[in-house]
């Protein structure tokens, strides 16, 4: 599945070609208020390929042809209602906001165009010498700060929402230098792939947040029915209870490759393995991918009891994602 790109705030962003990093470039903080790999997830990387292609900063497919900016994903629209706070990611000064735009995904029935919009509400923040950061896809209405206003590192911004052309609630963060996009990550030493970035912009403690994976389980979970990609999304899967007709395992996972594959599994409280389940490898690239399974009730009520769950991704045989979890029912 392709996700939608997320294009310039206001002003046009300038050639597309990545800058070199400059001795002034500012120190970037982690710009949201969430765990990476807990509660958020690095959904796409810069653009490095000035082809047609697409290729990360470690020559990774993690990232779309063209794609200017970093995508940080919170797991669902449950949690974007609860608030997610986009932060400030180094001192500067509001130089440009957008607000007013809803918070809809591109693909629901009767979305509005997003044309010349495609950032939806945003912060631009200026930090001196040519050096911009800018915060798209924000909701509507959470915008904290005013244009000319000076912030400091962290400071909350607004948060995390789903406007502008965006399936999925995420903060797409674009850096600038010179009016050149910037990759915040850096580049492959030497040019190759496979080794680590160099001139990264990120502080330490960024920077050892956002270590670089090659796919992450982003939702996982019991439910008490079938699960729909829709639904997920949403935030509204019902958990199981002792008289729940079925009871269900899912996992959705994201920045997979071709070949991959996802297995699941549903033991109960004696260690029997009620259900399970192994898809075929993948035909191609996924930027996002959901499974489940799960068993029916055969009596009045589940046995009480601990049951356990494990969904988890092989990579040309090896396990690379593995989440397990349990459920009290």
């Amino acid at each position: 599945m392709r996700m939608a790109p997320a294009a310039a705030l206001l002003l046009a962003v300038g050639a597309p070609a990545l800058a070199q990093v400059q001795p002034a470039a500012p120190r970037l903080a982690l710009p949201i208020a969430c765990a990476i790999g807990r509660t958020c997830e690095v959904q796409n990387y810069v653009d490095r390929d000035p082809g047609p292609g697409a290729r990360d900063y470690r020559c990774g497919g993690r990232t779309y042809d063209g794609h200017k900016g970093v995508d940080l994903r919170i797991p669902d629209m449950a949690a974007q209602r609860r608030g997610v706070d986009v932060l400030a990611a180094a001192p500067g000064r509001v130089a440009r906001l957008r607000d007013g735009e809803p918070d809809i995904s591109i693909r629901a029935p009767g979305a509005p165009t997003v044309a010349g919009k495609e950032c939806g509400n945003a912060v631009v923040i200026d930090h001196g010498g040519g050096w911009e950061t800018q915060y798209c896809h924000l909701a509507r209405g959470s915008i904290r700060v005013a244009v000319g206003q000076t912030v400091s590192t962290g400071q909350p911004v607004g948060q995390v929402g789903l406007s502008g052309a965006t399936e999925f609630p995420h903060l797409h963060f674009q850096v600038r230098g010179q009016g050149r996009i910037v990759d915040p990550f850096g580049s492959a030493a030497g040019g190759q792939c496979g080794l680590a970035a160099a001139a990264p912009l990120w502080t330490a403690a960024a920077g050892k947040t956002l270590a670089y994976r090659a796919g992450a389980l982003l939702n996982a979970g019991f439910a008490d029915a079938p699960v729909e990609m829709g639904g997920l999304e949403e935030g509204r899967v019902r958990p199981p209870t002792a008289r729940s007709a079925m009871l269900v395992v899912y996992g959705r996972a994201i920045g997979l490759q071709k070949g991959d594959v996802l297995e699941l599994a549903l033991a109960a409280p004696d260690g029997r393995v009620l259900a399970q389940r192994r898809l075929a490898p993948l035909d191609r690239d996924k930027a996002q991918y959901m499974a489940y399974v799960g068993k029916t009730r055969s009596g009045a009520a589940w046995p009480r009891g601990l049951y356990r769950a494990q969904v988890r991704v092989r990579r040309a045989g090896r396990v690379v994602l593995q989440k397990d979890f349990a459920a009290r029912l």
